[in-house]
């Protein structure tokens, strides 16, 4: 286990500012020393919180061209034909993972493949669990074509807490299933929209994690 990269910065200016916050509590406050213990425990708890969720877990995995890994620890809160907008503007079938503050945020590659498109989009701030939040939530949409011809698209939403969409994909890049396409700070969901008739290996509201659960077959 180790912290991830995206963390560093928030860490240490984290660590700064509680810092500076209980030396002004010590100087300041003559009253109950219990005010500054609290503010002590309190910002220990915060710091704790801020690690725990960048953390950076290694889960190598063996790719397999015939399986789909979920991209995101996390619970599958759709599992629907839907209309896809964006890129593909067609019927397909849609998975969708929400992560809480509590879930490990690093977001994997579900299929290896060819990076065929990679678009972000700034938008609102809607709690990643509504229906609208894939269409109009700060997004990023990233198309893998696989060595069979199947085209994939995961999608970054943003939640009401997330501030920022980290994507690591480049257009005509080829990636590794496993590897990592990017990072979401704090709450948010990730999409992935399939072909019509693929068959799916989790049933709604399962817990999944990224590089370990697999959430679907391709042929």
């Amino acid at each position: 286990m180790s912290i991830h990269k995206e963390g560093y910065k928030i860490l240490a200016f984290s660590l700064i500012g509680l810092v500076l916050i209980n030396v002004l509590v010590q100087v300041i406050w003559s009253g109950s020393p219990l005010i500054k213990w609290t503010f002590l425990i309190c910002s220990v708890l915060v710091f704790v919180f801020t690690l725990f969720f960048f953390r950076f877990p290694a889960r190598k995995i063996e790719p397999d061209p015939g399986l789909i890994y979920a991209p995101a620890d996390g619970k599958v809160v759709v599992i629907e034909e839907t209309l896809e907008n964006e890129y593909f503007k067609d019927m397909r079938l849609q998975i969708s993972i929400f992560m809480s503050p509590f879930n490990m945020h690093s977001n994997r590659y579900p299929v290896s493949g060819r990076i065929k498109y990679v678009s972000y989009n700034p938008g609102h701030y809607m709690a990643a669990w509504h229906p609208k939040s894939s269409e109009l939530n700060e997004r990023s949409s990233i198309v893998i074509e696989t060595k069979g011809g199947a085209e994939i698209l995961v999608r970054q939403i943003a939640g009401a807490i997330a501030r920022r969409i980290v994507t690591y994909a480049k257009k005509d890049q080829e990636v590794v299933q496993g590897d990592e396409l990017g990072f979401i700070k704090f709450g948010s969901r990730v999409d992935v929209f399939l072909p019509l008739g693929t068959e799916v290996e989790i049933p709604i509201l399962q817990q999944v994690k990224a590089n370990k659960s697999i959430i679907a077959k391709i042929g």
